[in-house]
């Protein structure tokens, strides 16, 4: 069962799982682990609710909506090349979203 949504003021999530295809799907959520629920349940985005299950492969919290929902668009204009990259990078610790941009694939502010 779900969660009820939390409460305004809370930290916000871009997020990358990758689906039953192999796919990669971005998206941006105030409760992280809601949403992965929601999306397993066939309640989340259109594009999961063929793809279950999914799993959770690379998340940033970030201050507030703006914030993550700026971040979200620019990963998906990324190609499936750089996103895969994005993602290994991030898990040993390469990108620093405050502080460096990941082998220049972002630029603006939200890779800043």
């Amino acid at each position: 069962m779900l969660a009820p949504m939390p409460r305004r003021g809370q930290r916000w999530f871009t997020y990358f799982v990758r689906c039953a295809d192999g796919s990669l799907y971005c998206g941006a959520t105030n409760d992280l682990e809601r949403r992965v629920e929601a999306h397993n349940l066939g309640r989340g985005a259109r594009y999961t609710r063929s793809r279950t299950p999914v799993k959770l492969v690379w998340s940033r919290r970030l201050a507030n909506r703006s914030k993550a929902m700026s971040l979200e668009a620019r990963l998906k204009q990324l190609t499936r090349a750089e996103k895969l990259q994005w993602v290994r990078q991030s898990r040993h610790g390469v990108i620093d979203l405050v502080n460096a941009k990941p082998l220049k694939l972002l630029k603006g502010p939200a890779a800043r």
